[in-house]
C-alpha cells in the first residue's frame, strides 16, 4: 500500500496525540473495578475528561492532565523532537534529572499522583541502589512500556526494523521480562504498519510475518526464513504470537457472529487488570471495531473501567495512526492539559519520519 508522506505525518501526529488523551481521559475514572461505584461517581456514560474525586487514585490533579505513564511519554516525546531520533542517552537523563528525584519508590504521590510497577522498580534500582540504567528494569507485567513506545511507533514507522529495535532498547530501560517486552514492541510493529497506512483486518499479521521473513521485523518465526544477506540479529523472543494476536482479535471485531454489547464490556471479555496480556486484546478490539472512529473507541475504553487508563492510551494511538491528527476531535485536544504543546511536538516528530 502506497502512502503519501504528508498522509504518513497525519497517521504518525494522530499516534502520538491519541495516546496522550487516552492518558488523560483515564485520570479521573482510573481503576474502577466496581463499575457501580464508577457510575455512582461519574454517571452512566463518561464521555471526557474528568478530575479524580477525593481519596481515589490522583485526588488533587485537575482534568485534562496526564498521569505519571504520561509524564513520561512527554518526556520521550520532547528528546525525540529535539534529537531528531531516539537517543537512549538523552532519554534516560531527563528521567534522572525531571523524574526520578521527585519519587520516592512509594505508590502515592510523585509527578502524575501515582507511580507504576515498573517505575518504582527503576526507581529502586536507579536511586536507592545506584544501579547503571541497563540493569533498572524489573518484573512488571504491565502495559507501561508499550504506552510510551506510541511515539517511536509513528517515528519510525517507514523504517520497520529500526521502529521495532528502538521499541525494544526503550520498553528494557523499565521492563525485562521476555513476554512483557515481546508484547510491547509486537504493539509497535502494529502501530507502525498502521501509520504507514495498512488497514487493522485480519490479514496484518501476515503482512507483520512477511517483514520477519524479509528481516525487516527482527522476530523469530518458523514461516519466516529470511534471506542470508537480509538478515538482522533477532531479539530472542521465543515465539511471534504477539504478532499473530491482532489479526485474531481483528477477525473477532469484524465477525458478524460475534458481539461485545456494548463494546465497553470488552473490557470484560479480555480483562480489567493491569497485565499486558488483558490490555493488548482489548485495545486491539476497540481499534478494530471503531477504526474511523477515534471518540467511540477511546470512551468506549474508559468506560470499560479497570485499567481504563492504558486501555485508553494504547487504543488511542491505535485509531489516531488510522485516523491521523486531523480528524481526532478538537475537544479532546482542547481539553488536554499542554495539548497545543503535545501537538507541535508530535508534528515536529511526525515530519522527521516523512
Amino acid at each position: 500500500m502506497t502512502s503519501s508522506p504528508d498522509s504518513i505525518a497525519d497517521r504518525a501526529a494522530g499516534c502520538i496525540v491519541g495516546a496522550f488523551i487516552g492518558d488523560a481521559l483515564g485520570l479521573g475514572p482510573h481503576w474502577y473495578y466496581d463499575l457501580n461505584e464508577q457510575r455512582k461517581d461519574y454517571g452512566p456514560w463518561i464521555d471526557g475528561y474528568t478530575k479524580p474525586k477525593q481519596g481515589r487514585y490522583h485526588s488533587g490533579m485537575e482534568a485534562g492532565e496526564l498521569s505519571q505513564t504520561g509524564i513520561i511519554m512527554k518526556l520521550l516525546l520532547t528528546s525525540v523532537a529535539e534529537c531528531g531520533t531516539y537517543d537512549e542517552t538523552d532519554f534516560t537523563r531527563r528521567l534522572d534529572e525531571e523524574l526520578l528525584p521527585k519519587l520516592t519508590g512509594k505508590p502515592q504521590g510523585g509527578p502524575g499522583g501515582y507511580t507504576n510497577h515498573s517505575f518504582r522498580q527503576v526507581w529502586t534500582a536507579r536511586v536507592r541502589d545506584q544501579k547503571p540504567w541497563r540493569e533498572a528494569a524489573g518484573n512488571a507485567d504491565t502495559s507501561e512500556a508499550a504506552e510510551r513506545l506510541s511515539i517511536l511507533a509513528a517515528r519510525f514507522a517507514t523504517e520497520p526494523y529500526l521502529a521495532a529495535k528502538y521499541a525494544n532498547d526503550c520498553c528494557l530501560l523499565s521492563q525485562n521480562d521476555s513476554l512483557v517486552a515481546q508484547q510491547s514492541v509486537g504493539f509497535a510493529c502494529v502501530l507502525a504498519a498502521l501509520v504507514r497506512g495498512e488497514p487493522f483486518d485480519e490479514n496484518i499479521s501476515d503482512r507483520l510475518l512477511d517483514l520477519v521473513a524479509a528481516g525487516e521485523l527482527p522476530f523469530q518465526a518458523d514461516r519466516a526464513i529470511a534471506k542470508p544477506n537480509q538478515q538482522k540479529p533477532t531479539f530472542g523472543f521465543a515465539s511471534p504470537d504477539a504478532l499473530l494476536i491482532p489479526s485474531w482479535v481483528a477477525e473477532a471485531a469484524r465477525d458478524k457472529d460475534i458481539r461485545i454489547e456494548p463494546a465497553w464490556k470488552a473490557s470484560i471479555v479480555y480483562g480489567m487488570s493491569c497485565a499486558i496480556h488483558s490490555q493488548l486484546p482489548s485495545a486491539y478490539y476497540l481499534a478494530a471495531r471503531f477504526p474511523d472512529d477515534f471518540e467511540s473507541a477511546v470512551l468506549h475504553a474508559i468506560n470499560g473501567g479497570g485499567q481504563n487508563m492504558s486501555r485508553a492510551c494504547l487504543t488511542g494511538a491505535l485509531v489516531g495512526a488510522q485516523v491521523g491528527l486531523s480528524k481526532i476531535p478538537q475537544r479532546f485536544i482542547d481539553g488536554l492539559r499542554d495539548g497545543k504543546e503535545i501537538v507541535a511536538m508530535a508534528e515536529k516528530v511526525a515530519a522527521q519520519g516523512k
